[in-house]
């Protein structure tokens, strides 16, 4: 859900308007589609193919790493017939945890969609921003390249397992209203190869990760101030996500978590067998933000300990999102016991989202 609802909020106060904004599809339950539902849904206002994990180094050093890319339409007319309208914009974000260098690297570019130079393409995911891409091939494994000043992505990530479709069979809901939704699923259990580029060297890596696609036209619900969400992939070969929404008096606005075992038996957990517990936070130097960057999160009779790879994991992409928040790498514990490796959101902590 994260980055989805952060971007649509950014776009809103864009201030770009028309006599004739576009009118978008409503999400509603429906079979989840494939090939087609790989790819971009321009009726749909926003979309998102995100993808965290793990890496190792040679050297078995870890690494943390985000790539995700956005599709957005604005308000703009559909039927101005200028190929320089701004209909539709690709964002993209890429992020690092090195705990050698002790805080994130994060790289992020905008464009408006548009001359080959930036697109989502439907029928398959096939994302483009200038030279930063993420594109699935016909074998299913999906290709990704960022490059910054400071770090070069160029990774290849093989499926393991099916598609996990997030909720009701891809219909997610996020709020106690129905219209309160987005399509989603995942792909856990990534098989990740390829190279890390730092301070001119190149780094053969390995590892493994999880893939989010999301899709939807809503805003989250009126009191919603910010989000919890986490994913992991657990050692014994199951999958798991959890997020909680926050309620501007502090309190859970909505919850969900889906458990899926190594045999592909899914478990989903309503909102009231779900709940946040912070241990242990981490004050920002860079925006004064404080965190809860180790979490307890019980769903239903187990308890589930996620510890940072490092506690600067902080996102500043004021620049394309117009939103602060902290994203990074975690292990997690189960009942006392090593589980697995995800990654952790958390939003609304530097300033309340304004929704």
């Amino acid at each position: 859900m994260h980055k989805l609802f952060m971007l649509l909020i950014a776009l809103t106060t864009l201030g770009v308007s028309n006599a004739a904004p576009p009118e978008f599809t409503p999400v509603t339950p429906r079979p989840l589609v494939f090939p087609e539902d790989f790819g971009s849904h321009e009726v749909f206002r926003i979309e998102w193919w995100y993808v965290t994990g793990w890496l190792e180094t040679s050297d078995q050093q870890p690494l943390g790493f985000q790539v995700t890319f956005f599709r957005s339409a604005t308000s703009h007319d559909e039927d101005n017939p200028s190929r320089f309208a701004p209909k539709r914009l690709i964002v993209g974000h890429a992020a690092l945890s090195d705990p050698k260098i002790g805080k994130l690297l994060h790289a992020e570019k905008s464009a408006r969609e548009g001359f080959g130079l930036a697109y989502a393409k439907a029928g398959d995911t096939d994302v483009k921003l200038d030279d930063w891409y993420f594109v699935r091939q016909a074998d299913g494994r999906y290709r990704t390249y960022t490059e910054d000043e400071d770090f070069t992505l160029e990774l290849t990530l093989t499926p393991s397992q099916p598609l996990m479709l997030q909720d009701l069979e891809g219909f997610s809901r996020k709020g106690p209203k129905p219209e309160q939704a987005s399509y989603y699923y995942s792909e856990p259990h990534l098989q990740v190869s390829g190279t890390v580029t730092r301070e001119g060297k190149n780094l053969p890596v390995k590892g493994s990760a999880w893939l989010d696609h999301e899709w939807s036209s809503e805003l989250l619900h009126e009191n919603a101030v910010g989000w919890d969400w986490a994913s992991a992939n657990l050692d014994d070969g199951s999958a798991l996500m959890v997020f909680q929404i926050r309620g501007k008096d502090g309190q859970k606005v909505w919850a969900h978590a889906g458990l899926r075992d190594a045999s592909g038996n899914m478990t989903i957990f309503s909102p009231d067998e779900i709940s946040f517990h912070p241990i242990r936070t981490w004050r920002s130097p860079h925006t004064d933000a404080e965190y809860p960057v180790e979490m307890r999160i019980k769903i239903k009779d187990a308890e589930w300990v996620l510890t940072p790879l490092m506690d600067d994991q902080e996102l500043d992409s004021r620049q394309s999102t117009n939103a602060v928040y902290w994203e990074g790498a975690v292990t997690f514990t189960r009942d006392g016991q090593p589980a697995g490796r995800g990654y952790l959101e958390l939003t609304g902590y530097f300033k309340a989202l304004s929704l």
